[in-house]
């Protein structure tokens, strides 16, 4: 069987300008890339989004988020370094765990019927760069040892664990993967790699396997080669928002189409 998910990425929920252009249009965008996959004529499998979802983690942005990436099709979000776990896990998620349970990372997984997706969380409170720490490494483990080894599994998280050549996410990409890659090489049934972080849609490989990155809802990121002089910083705010399409066969085989949405 054929699964497609859609990958949406770096949403950046500002309610803290939400009276300004930018708050404005970060709400307008998401809204956007949600309504064009609510109105697709096909169920999809999954939609994942990898991160950044408040641009300020003010619980107010995490209840817009919650009302603004509601879908049709079932639905798995995971953190990004903007975020804030504690009103994550309240104002998003809506979960009731107190003390020191609200700032532990926020590992997810979705069991669909023919693949597995694990969202894992790559952030580090307090700074940009991301990590998974050993509690997230111990439970990516447990969710692949309780996986059937045919049954493909797609790890996600925020953070490329890759150089992708653009110094500025390259700087603050997720460092420690050679643990990530050690974990990878013990279970062949990991389909590939999935995240955001970098605002631009981005293809390579990791750990012998694909790794693919979302393009960025709220802004796209230029490349070192497309900066002008006269360039006031590194993001195009005036590009659409865009995603990725993920097609999952039955023997893991990943493809990846990349789709802008018209506002």
């Amino acid at each position: 069987m054929t699964l497609v998910i859609a990958h949406v990425s770096d949403v950046h929920i500002d309610l803290v300008g939400q009276h300004t252009p930018e708050g404005v249009r970060s709400v307008r965008r998401t809204r956007a890339v949600m309504d064009y996959l609510d109105q697709l004529p096909y169920d999809l499998d999954a939609v994942l989004v990898t991160g950044d979802i408040a641009d300020h983690g003010e619980p107010a942005e995490y209840a817009s988020a919650r009302e603004v990436l509601t879908s049709r099709h079932p639905t798995l979000i995971c953190p990004g370094n903007h975020d804030e776990r504690a009103a994550f896990r309240s104002h998003l998620l809506q979960s009731t765990v107190d003390g020191s349970s609200q700032v532990a990372p926020i590992n997810q997984v979705l069991r669909l019927e023919h693949c597995v997706i694990a969202a894992c969380d790559s952030s580090v409170p307090g700074k940009g760069e991301g990590y998974l720490d050993a509690e997230t490494l111990d439970w990516l483990e447990s969710v692949l040892d309780h996986t059937e080894p045919d049954v493909p599994v797609l790890v996600a998280f925020h953070h490329p664990p890759e150089r992708l050549h653009i110094p500025f996410i390259d700087e603050i990409r997720q460092f420690g993967a050679e643990r990530l890659a050690a974990i990878g090489r013990q279970y062949p049934n990991i389909a590939g790699y999935l995240c955001g972080h970098a605002h631009t849609a981005a293809a390579t490989v990791f750990a012998d396997r694909p790794l693919l990155v979302a393009p960025g809802v709220v802004s796209t990121l230029r490349l070192p080669w497309e900066k002008r002089a006269d360039a006031q910083d590194h993001v195009d705010r005036d590009l659409p928002p865009a995603l990725a399409f993920h097609v999952l066969e039955d023997d893991g085989r990943l493809t990846t189409h990349f789709r802008t949405v018209m506002l």
